[in-house]
């Protein structure tokens, strides 16, 4: 949901989708065509100030939204560092590959620049407008509804965390630790009723609306779609030309 509110305060969620998606999937191939690890980690950081100063993403936002994936990728490079092997009597030992740096370098700068392409896509397009442009691209309607009740779940979820949290510390649960951990589990088990109970909600409600079908909503009109696309196509060529040069 973080994401979601900085990408609806990001002042591109008027461009063009298509324009946004076309420019990150161009980076996302150009970072796994690459050969070069610097010229792909300089995509990366084309994208990364991109989604900063373009974007508007403050830089400790994009920081923490990227956390989660920068920790993935260097707990999973330590794999290309080292390998276990047993010797002959069954202990285990770590041994250095000495290939294994330029192995961490290339795939390490592919990981990098494809995630700073996911997340220049993701922060700057909500997630309705997200869904229109899957629409448009004939995603089946299944899951496209899956992913709009999935989004609207989230709301619920923060809304009884919300209220649940208010109530709590209302009767002074965090005045210890012991009294902050058996508020915690009491949050728990009342987030568990909570949005059960508002699940139930949203599926009478659609249910007395008859929502046999597919879920439908109007899709958002770009007035400047057309120059959208054509700066988007420019910003590709650019970066086509950066990773050539560097071949």
């Amino acid at each position: 949901m973080w994401i979601e509110a900085l990408a609806q305060r990001s002042p591109w969620r008027t461009v063009c989708p298509f324009a946004k998606a076309g420019f990150a999937l161009t980076a996302g191939g150009l970072a796994f065509a690459g050969t070069a690890p610097l010229r792909v980690l300089s995509v990366a950081g084309v994208l990364s100030l991109l989604s900063v100063w373009g974007a508007g993403t403050p830089w400790r936002a994009y920081g923490r939204v990227a956390a989660p994936g920068l920790a993935f990728l260097l707990l999973s490079s330590l794999t290309l560092l080292v390998s276990v092997q047993t010797d002959a009597m069954g202990a285990l030992h770590l041994i250095w590959l000495p290939e294994g740096g330029l192995r961490l370098a290339e795939l390490g700068a592919r990981a990098l620049a494809a995630l700073a392409a996911l997340l220049f896509l993701v922060l700057s397009t909500p997630l309705p407008d997200l869904l229109g442009m899957l629409r448009r691209l004939r995603v089946p309607a299944s899951l496209l509804d899956l992913m709009v009740l999935c989004y609207r779940m989230l709301f619920v979820f923060a809304a009884a965390w919300r209220a649940v949290r208010t109530a709590q510390q209302a009767r002074l649960g965090g005045v210890s630790l012991r009294a902050r951990w058996r508020g915690l589990q009491l949050i728990t088990a009342s987030l568990a009723v909570q949005v059960w109970l508002r699940a139930q909600a949203l599926e009478r409600a659609a249910a007395m609306r008859l929502g046999e079908g597919r879920l439908r909503f109007l899709l958002p009109v770009y007035p400047t779609a057309r120059r959208d696309r054509l700066l988007a196509f420019a910003a590709s060529l650019a970066l086509v030309v950066m990773i050539g040069w560097g071949a």
